[in-house]
């Protein structure tokens, strides 16, 4: 028992250089592959004016996305992602009536999102348009998409993951999905930040 932690505990203090060395920022280095969201290492943030003196800020807890890659042709990458709008996250208690109130969440249990245009921009910036489903409303969204980095995690023990990550940006306007509950109180523009690591299957 004693070996296994103080092999783990060498492992752990050598691996961070060698880790690091692996990583790469270049969009260039995404290896071809199938995708899917790690989970623990990604969130789905929207900001929304309150009273039109404050952001309110919310989270959402359960949601799930993948993509496809191919290195020769980027522009053909799929993303098709989902969120369930009952795991709204606010204060207290409140989530599981705001989800009712504001996103009808049992009425439209899911919000998907399925790209349909991928582009490439400036160094690792680039946009995504698709097609959003919320409150059984489908509409094109386009988001800013940035390339984090790419590389060979060296967790979990022992042979580690091919992982990727991006952040992703957007603004909505929720009365175009026919969210208006307490629109004279609440700001209508909803900024959504995504950040997702993905795992390579």
């Amino acid at each position: 028992m004693i070996s296994r932690v103080a092999r783990l505990l060498v492992f752990l203090l050598v691996t961070p250089a060698a880790a690091l060395a692996a990583v790469s920022q270049n969009v260039a280095d995404l290896q071809r592959g199938h995708y899917e969201l790690d989970k623990q290492h990604a969130s789905v943030i929207a900001k929304v004016l309150h009273l039109g003196v404050s952001l309110y800020t919310v989270r959402f807890d359960n949601f799930d996305a993948s993509f496809d890659y191919d290195p020769g042709h980027p522009e053909s990458a799929k993303v098709e992602a989902s969120v369930d709008p009952t795991s709204l996250d606010v204060y207290a208690d409140y989530g599981r009536k705001f989800a009712e109130e504001f996103l009808k969440a049992s009425q439209f249990p899911k919000i998907t999102f399925v790209s349909t245009q991928i582009q490439r921009g400036a160094g690792n910036a680039g946009t995504m348009t698709g097609d959003m489903t919320f409150m059984g409303v489908t509409k094109p969204v386009t988001f800013d998409v940035t390339f984090v980095g790419t590389g060979h995690e060296p967790l979990p023990l022992p042979l580690g993951r091919q992982a990727a990550g991006f952040s992703a940006t957007t603004r909505i306007k929720r009365s175009d999905f026919g969210s208006t509950y307490l629109d004279d109180y609440v700001g209508d523009e909803v900024a959504i930040q995504v950040e997702g690591e993905f795992v390579r299957k």
